[in-house]
């Protein structure tokens, strides 16, 4: 069986600032006052090569246009201590925008499935970048009127990959039932954790980040099988020895990333071993793959699994490009690249990637029929 993808919606905040300003506003957020010339120097230098262009988030009054975007939410740092607002009031954004991005991209989500509200069965929603309760799941059943019964579901703290945990959960619903209409709705406010000084992990990851928001439709694939795009499969494995690799932590303002400078070569190193044997489970091989939806954690990684999978550079062009246009959304992102290729008309199957604190390497197949099914 498998998870018929009958509509993708996605969303970003109305503002957006481009790389030059968003350094700008960087080092005024790092305390000029006791950085040295190098730091100053390096931090530029950095966002340049985070390979992003232009990025949206919640906190920005206006976008780049001639003048530097404008945000009042990070005041300039005041001293080496200063670490700007407390994580109340950032989860207090988080859970004032969070639900406005929800409503608007799952109504754009229905509308391309042209499923009825009504019609929803089940609804998972993924976040790791705040935390609210009630959360935008139950302003999901508020504003847009879905069924009080809808069966909620919360993927949190999943990291960048966590789309994909909640397409596994959505398939394993429609997998039981034939009826269900599934609802996946992912929101990431990423922006709202800013961290401030001048450690260089810490400036690599505010280069990045951005905020966005994407949503699924889908349901059990008929037997009459459609020419729309399916998940057939799901795969997951933990990289052994690799915890700290990769964090998510909460601090006292806001929440804190690490990102070990090993992580591309643990990669190159770990992947095509187990993507492999993953795809051979499936009836493929990698060179049968004919496109990539790879989240974009950052080009370094882009660069390590095209090295590690070994496929030309034209297979990374769509996730360079959503990288370059929004930045790093988390877990939304494999959503934006994955609806491009759709747009594309895309060659099947696909495979989705994502990479997350563990360090763990999650998969999905796409493709217009299980080749399982059909070999048996």
């Amino acid at each position: 069986m498998s998870f018929e993808i009958l509509g993708i919606g996605t969303l970003t905040p109305e503002h957006s600032i481009d790389q030059g300003d968003a350094a700008v506003q960087a080092e005024a957020l790092s305390c000029s006052a006791v950085s040295t010339v190098q730091q100053r120097r390096l931090l530029p230098i950095l966002y340049r090569r985070a390979g992003v262009k232009t990025r949206h988030s919640v906190v920005l009054e206006s976008s780049t246009n001639g003048e530097i975007a404008r945000q009042t939410f990070y005041p300039p740092a005041e001293s080496e201590v200063d670490n700007g607002p407390s994580t109340s009031l950032r989860m207090h954004e988080y859970e004032a925008h969070s639900s406005e991005l929800a409503v608007s991209v799952v109504d754009q989500a229905l509308q391309a499935a042209n499923v009825s509200r009504s019609e929803l069965t089940h609804l998972i929603t993924v976040s790791c970048s705040g935390f609210s309760a009630p959360g935008f799941d139950i302003a999901l059943v508020r504003e847009l009127g879905l069924p009080s019964a809808i069966s909620r579901t919360h993927i949190g703290f999943m990291g960048c990959h966590g789309a994909l945990n909640g397409l596994r959960v959505a398939k394993a619903f429609t997998d039981s039932d034939p009826q269900a209409r599934v609802l996946v709705c992912a929101v990431e406010l990423c922006s709202l954790h800013q961290q401030y000084g001048w450690c260089p992990e810490k400036i690599v990851a505010n280069s990045l980040f951005a905020d966005g928001a994407a949503a699924v439709v889908g349901r059990q694939t008929p037997e009459d099988t459609t020419d729309r795009w399916q998940l057939v499969a799901s795969g997951s494995t933990i990289v052994a020895d690799s915890e700290e690799m990769m964090s998510w932590r909460i601090g006292n303002h806001g929440f804190e990333m690490t990102l070990s400078p090993r992580i591309p070569d643990l990669i190159n190193e770990k992947l095509r071993p187990w993507l492999q044997q993953w795809l051979q489970q499936q009836g493929l091989q990698i060179e049968e793959v004919g496109s990539w939806a790879i989240h974009p954690g950052g080009p370094r990684i882009l660069n390590a699994v095209g090295e590690a999978v070994g496929f030309d550079e034209a297979k990374l062009t769509p996730s360079r490009e959503i990288l370059a246009r929004y930045g790093n959304m988390s877990s939304p992102t494999v959503l934006f690249i994955l609806q491009k290729l759709q747009a594309e008309q895309a060659a099947l199957p696909c495979v989705m990637l994502g990479f997350g604190p563990g360090l763990t390497i999650e998969a999905a197949l796409i493709d217009e029929h299980d080749r399982r099914s059909a070999q048996s």
